[in-house]
């Protein structure tokens, strides 16, 4: 028995920008939708905790450092799954 074909996913390109431009948001287009609620929660959380806990002569960037690196994770785990549905999609085509 032939194996079902899979509907053409979004470009991996196309899931990497929106993964830069919002934590999160790669993983909700992929389907993902609670891992990228997860990762948006846990940016903002983060970005809030280091802000608070950081001294008003560190720099905004250092200030939210916990934020940046829990988007920072976010952007190649979004990519690396939009990636390895995008080669399942071709191999079957």
């Amino acid at each position: 028995m032939a194996a079902a074909m899979l509907a053409k996913p979004f470009h991996p390109y196309l899931i990497l920008a929106l993964a830069v431009a919002l934590p999160g948001v790669g993983h909700v287009a992929l389907g993902r939708q609670m891992r990228g609620l997860g990762f948006a929660f846990f940016t903002l959380l983060f970005a809030f905790l280091s802000w608070h806990l950081s001294t008003p002569e560190t720099s905004p960037i250092g200030r939210m450092a916990g934020g940046l690196f829990v988007w920072a994770l976010s952007i190649p785990d979004a990519y690396r799954v939009a990636r390895l549905r995008w080669e399942r999609w071709r191999q079957q085509a």
